[in-house]
């Protein structure tokens, strides 16, 4: 296939340790959790470049939405999943679930991703294509052809390996431009299903539905647009979605944030979900535990994710007992020296096991010796109210 041409070597990739560090520095003073005159300073720098980026998206919007800018009918279902927040709001398995159930009722599906830090295409070859017929562009990145993964994550980036090793029978690509790996999954592949994971931003696909995903613990972030907050729109723009995943629930009632949703998406109905524990998996053995292996077990937990504390709290309540973490920035791709340091000290301390996410462990190096066991934990979205809302999507797509 295509997908299958990339060689790792045409596309270099520097040291991105620096860049986690400072990526580190701007989300704590993002999220308030720095403070000081640098950390200060940098905070109202960060305020007047998000009006700037206001403008921006403001622009953008308009563009799109009065039709001046380019935009595609594929002439089959497409479904975007995305959010209004940077990470943390739980796509990947959301998309997981909705491939899984259009697969089960015959779709062909193909996920479309971006590949967001995957390995760039590089930048001669990318400004080319933009003036060549999308028939003529160089094809997207095929991770995987429903049958065999064809990609490592560096190529394919974390989100579409962890996909496309966890989907049978879903092609998964990689493109910035979705109507352009769209294309190729229908004309090439006979794919007439397309999921656009992290959609939501993507406006040149029109005829779509739009499931948008809200974190009940954080619906808005701090309620400030990038670079000042985390929010990649305003919060108005939820009126693009058609069904609205509330995530990360508890069970307790949502009626409050319901109607604060209500206040800028009067049509949407509404599906509330919680991130579920399945069981861990070893990464080199891939030998199964149940979660009650955690209860009272000494273990260190490592983790480059968006929000590294609720994933640490989640082995809190499965009843482990956490000495000793270690976090890095999100989408951080380990070194072995780093790893090696995690297991020195997780020893130190007692620890019994280290336990990471799925997401993280395409990311971890092959090493030979290994003192402790690494455990990932196995989540999938569970939906606790809204099953009707959810059955009638699938339906009638």
């Amino acid at each position: 296939m295509d997908g299958a041409l990339w060689d790792r070597r045409t596309v270099p990739r520097t040291s991105n340790r620096f860049f986690d560090r400072v990526e580190r520095f701007a989300v704590d003073v993002i999220l308030e959790k720095r403070w000081g005159f640098r950390a200060g300073l940098f905070r109202y720098f960060l305020w007047l470049l998000s009006f700037i980026y206001r403008f921006v998206v403001r622009t953008r919007l308009w563009w799109y939405e009065t039709r001046l800018g380019s935009v595609h009918a594929l002439g089959c279902l497409v479904v975007s999943v995305g959010n209004l927040t940077v990470g943390g709001t739980g796509k990947t398995p959301v998309v997981e679930l909705f491939a899984r159930e259009l697969t089960r009722r015959g779709r062909k599906v193909a996920v479309l991703s971006r590949g967001y830090k995957s390995q760039p295409v590089p930048f001669p070859q990318e400004f080319l294509d933009r003036f060549k017929p999308l028939d003529q562009r160089r094809p997207p990145r095929l991770v995987s052809d429903g049958r065999s993964i064809l990609l490592d994550s560096d190529l394919a980036g974390d989100e579409p390996f962890m996909l496309a090793s966890n989907l049978k029978d879903v092609l998964v690509l990689v493109d910035k431009d979705r109507v352009k790996s769209g294309l190729y999954a229908i004309r090439k592949c006979d794919c007439d299903t397309l999921l656009l994971d992290d959609g939501l931003q993507f406006l040149r696909l029109k005829e779509r539905i739009d499931v948008v995903l809200v974190d009940r613990e954080a619906p808005f972030a701090n309620g400030h647009l990038l670079p000042r907050g985390l929010l990649r729109e305003p919060p108005e723009q939820l009126r693009r979605a058609h069904i609205i995943f509330i995530t990360k629930c508890d069970g307790r009632d949502m009626s409050d944030l319901r109607a604060e949703l209500r206040r800028y998406n009067k049509h949407a109905e509404f599906v509330e979900c919680a991130h579920k524990p399945i069981h861990l998996e070893e990464i080199s053995t891939h030998e199964i535990k149940p979660l009650e292996f955690l209860q009272e077990l000494r273990i260190a937990a490592i983790s480059g994710i968006a929000r590294p504390e609720s994933f640490e709290e989640g082995l809190r309540k499965l009843g482990a007992e956490l000495i000793y973490s270690r976090r890095f920035a999100d989408h951080h791709r380990f070194s072995e020296g780093e790893v090696g340091r995690m297991f020195d000290r997780s020893k130190t301390r007692g620890a019994r096991a280290i336990i990471t996410t799925e997401k993280d462990t395409v990311r971890f190096p092959r090493l030979i010796k290994r003192p402790l066991p690494v455990y990932f934990l196995r989540v999938e979205i569970e939906i606790i109210r809204g099953h009707d809302v959810f059955e009638r999507c699938v339906e009638s797509m």
